[in-house]
């Protein structure tokens, strides 16, 4: 006699709450996709904008995943996916379109080089997460006191820091293009090197100093709808007086 197996239809199911980081992670890829579509259509502040959302999406989704409990290799890879097109390849062209393109194969190679360092990176991470080397890489994910080498959205703002300036009247499109080449290439050496550059969970505010960080909050925001562009400018020089101030520290060694 034979018997019935019956399939439990729950088994069949996933539930949503563990798809969502993962959804959360295709919108900022879509984002960074179509970034490149206005790019290419010369609509540059709306690239901008998508490109910034997608750095937003890059943080929301980690952090969903862990809060909801739905982390998983599928979700990390797909992330790293995201990561490389929302923030080096999509900057890349934007920055070529508008700043690299007059001087042509050069500017050309500059975006690739920028490209593939930010793969380079993302692809170093994963293989320090996958074998569990105890690393500078794997400690710097776990602890979160730093980063080693600039963080890919960290990256990718400041490849587009020429954009940012010239938008806010800081630049001029005479500026020379092999200047902004140049300046595309070190951003791409700072995410492949070994500096140790601040994590959000690494930042210690003095209590004498919240008050401060509350009204240059407001003035930021104020910043925001008034001079979007200084603002970016304004943020990313800052990053950079952090990066110098590591880099001193490190004594000039980025590899070591």
């Amino acid at each position: 006699m034979k018997r019935l197996i019956t399939r439990d239809p729950s088994s069949d199911q996933v539930p949503f709450l563990l798809l969502l980081p993962n959804l959360v992670t295709l919108t900022g890829m879509c984002l960074g996709l179509t970034s490149i579509r206005f790019a290419m259509d010369e609509r540059f502040s709306v690239a901008v904008l998508l490109l910034l959302l997608a750095a937003l999406i890059d943080g929301l989704d980690g952090l969903l995943a862990r809060r909801l409990s739905a982390t998983s290799n599928f979700g990390a890879e797909l992330d790293s996916l995201s990561d490389f097109l929302c923030f080096g390849v999509a900057p890349g062209i934007l920055v070529y379109q508008y700043h690299l393109a007059p001087i042509g194969s050069l500017g050309w190679i500059a975006v690739l080089i920028f490209a593939a360092a930010c793969c380079l990176r993302l692809a170093r991470f994963n293989v320090m997460r996958g074998t569990g080397d105890p690393s500078e890489e794997e400690v710097a994910d776990k602890n979160k006191t730093y980063f080693v080498g600039v963080p890919a959205p960290a990256g990718a703002m400041l490849g587009l820091l020429p954009v940012f300036a010239t938008q806010a009247g800081f630049l001029s499109m005479d500026t020379p293009a092999l200047l902004m080449a140049v300046w595309l290439g070190f951003v791409a050496l700072l995410m492949v090197s070994r500096l140790k550059t601040i994590s959000p969970k690494g930042l210690r505010i003095p209590r004498g100093m919240v008050a401060v960080l509350m009204f240059a909050l407001v003035f930021g925001i104020g910043l925001i709808f008034t001079r979007p562009w200084t603002l970016l400018v304004v943020v990313d020089l800052a990053y950079v007086a952090l990066l110098i101030q590591g880099i001193i520290k490190a004594r000039g060694r980025l590899f070591s």
